[in-house]
């Protein structure tokens, strides 16, 4: 445990249970150089505690970079609690959950993510201040898809040397809440979509509402087309998907879309620019962060846009050193983490 803690530069790992609820959760804190951790919780089912274990500490690596990159005073952590085939009672064991989060003294901060929701903050909020995306915070994932958009505009500019969306084809993989917002962004830019998710129900209403081309979901990397947009679960673009890609973008507000390091050499081989995941989706971020801190709607929209500066900004460099993206990213990010050389 100790060597993939150290693998993953990883401060701490916490795990926590409670027999009344059924609660089984694990936080993992990556860095809080910066500030104290925050990240969202995860409610899903894992084929393993490994496999939570790993997910978790790899989201908060990440976070860490998020959080860095976007310019927040914030660390990077995440919690996941592992999703059991029958529950009597999700308020109590979320309550449950709630007191752990305090037990950990402000050192992290809770958020909704893939499987949580705002009445479930709500009911975390009940016994600790260090949560956000409640029903009063609001959904951060509107802010997450300005973000993405923001970044396929600087990913478009830098590839194709074109300011306006009108007429780019775009693939979006996964219509959640982030992903069906985008979406609609992206069509009152005029951008053409081609649209794939495990509900056909949300695939049909784009196609009603916006205009979207359905897709099979095991079609979507070969559909030809100028961003492919990965918007769901991480891990999407590994050796095989890579090698099926026919776009010259990926910019999409996934987590983790990388199934490894590699991928991102690959695609900068194949001439297909790469949009930092942990950059471009760093909107939902920015807003549980500052609504937390009690920052106005009016400057939180204005951080958010600048997400596609920080990408031009990264874009340049990559073209100057040769390098992907990714790389350019990930040592701006440390440079920012590690500075002070705590680690």
């Amino acid at each position: 445990m100790f060597t993939a803690m150290r693998a993953e530069r990883m401060e701490g790992l916490h795990f926590f249970s409670d027999e009344t609820t059924g609660l089984e959760a694990i936080v993992a804190i990556h860095n809080t150089q910066l500030g104290p951790a925050l990240g969202g919780c995860r409610y899903l089912a894992y084929n393993s505690v490994e496999d939570a274990i790993a997910d978790a500490m790899r989201l908060a690596r990440g976070m860490s970079y998020k959080a860095a990159l976007a310019g927040l005073a914030q660390g990077g952590g995440k919690a996941v609690i592992l999703r059991q085939p029958h529950v009597a009672n999700r308020a109590a064991l979320f309550e449950a959950f709630g007191r752990c989060i305090e037990s950990l003294r402000g050192g992290y901060i809770t958020a909704m993510d893939s499987g949580t929701s705002s009445a479930d903050m709500d009911c975390i909020a009940q016994h600790t201040a260090h949560v956000t995306s409640t029903s009063h915070a609001g959904d951060p994932s509107p802010h997450t898809a300005l973000g993405v958009l923001a970044g396929i505009r600087s990913a478009v500019r830098a590839r194709l040397g074109q300011d306006s969306l009108s007429g780019v084809r775009v693939t979006l993989q996964g219509l959640g809440n982030v992903g069906y917002a985008l979406a609609q962004l992206l069509q009152a830019e005029g951008a053409e979509l081609l649209v794939a998710d495990l509900d056909q129900g949300k695939v049909r209403l784009a196609e009603e509402e916006l205009g979207a081309q359905p897709l099979a979901l095991d079609a979507v990397f070969e559909a030809p087309c100028d961003v492919f947009a990965p918007c769901g679960l991480g891990g999407s673009i590994n050796q095989r998907s890579v090698a099926q890609l026919r776009c010259a973008v990926v910019a999409g507000a996934a987590n983790n879309q990388l199934v490894d390091a590699e991928m991102a050499d690959q695609l900068m081989m194949r001439d297909i620019l790469y949009a930092p995941d942990y950059v471009i989706n760093a909107g939902g971020l920015l807003h549980v962060a500052l609504t937390h801190q009690g920052v106005g709607a009016g400057e939180i929209a204005g951080r958010v846009k600048n997400i596609g500066s920080r990408l031009d900004s990264i874009f340049e460099q990559s073209r100057a050193d040769g390098q992907s993206p990714a790389v350019v990213a990930d040592r701006q990010a440390e440079q920012l983490l590690y500075s002070e050389g705590r680690f």
